[in-house]
């Protein structure tokens, strides 16, 4: 299982939030290069990247940061956050990520993302499923997404893509433990997918849990940043 840590980034700074909300942030790192260096120097190969702001602002805004990591790192990273256009996803794999996260587009405009992969291939894409019993959301977790993750899913898959990390958003940021029984549930329902779980991760138990239903990465955050998990301890497992 891949470990994928995650840095989300407002006014060019490695923040987190709480359940979204982004009147509860805290700022962990003023510089998002030095907390991905850190990173790759503990042994860690991938790198979850999320413009907040572009995704309040629905544009890219923090292409600069992920152009900076992508000069000092080796990391393999995914990018999104904003993502409207396929000049976006150019620009962003122009900047050297390996892979464009899409969330909500793939939801309200699912026909926009069969020409992006068309053009780029599936390889190039991680679809976000962010979901609120078990309903997807959109818009920054504000709007009904209108189509429950197992359909969703069924869609993506449709269409040629099974790379999707799911985030329960009731977990998130909240420290609590992942949402194993929604994520086995997704894995019944289709074994094909390739499931990177997101939200919720503690401790190390609850990585092995994980693994041991069948996910194929974990996103972690928060986990890291309050030191709940150690980097030493996430490429032990890696």
């Amino acid at each position: 299982m891949e470990i994928i840590p995650a840095i989300d980034i407002i006014n060019g700074k490695c923040v987190r939030l709480t359940k979204g909300d982004y009147a509860q942030q805290k700022v962990y790192n003023d510089n998002p290069v030095e907390v991905a260096k850190q990173f790759e120097d503990a042994g860690i190969k991938r790198l979850h990247v999320v413009d907040l702001d572009g995704a309040k602002a629905g544009k890219i805004v923090n292409l600069n940061v992920l152009e900076a990591i992508v000069k000092q790192t080796k990391l393999i990273i995914d990018f999104g956050g904003g993502v409207k256009t396929i000049t976006d996803v150019g620009n962003i794999i122009n900047a050297g990520a390996a892979i464009v996260t899409i969330g909500s587009l793939a939801v309200k405009q699912p026909q926009v993302l069969e020409e992006w992969l068309l053009e780029f291939g599936a390889d190039k894409f991680l679809i976000g499923a962010d979901v609120l019993d078990e309903k997807i959301k959109i818009s920054g977790w504000l709007e009904d997404g209108g189509i429950d993750i197992f359909s969703f899913i069924g869609k993506m898959i449709a269409l040629g893509v099974n790379n999707i990390f799911c985030t329960d958003i009731s977990k998130d940021g909240v420290l609590q433990g992942p949402s194993i029984e929604l994520y086995e549930k997704i894995m019944e329902q289709h074994p094909e997918v390739s499931l990177i779980a997101s939200g919720g991760v503690s401790k190390m138990e609850d990585v092995i849990q994980l693994k041991e239903i069948g996910c194929s990465g974990a996103i972690i955050g928060k986990a890291i940043y309050e030191g709940r998990i150690t980097l030493e301890q996430l490429t032990i497992k890696n």
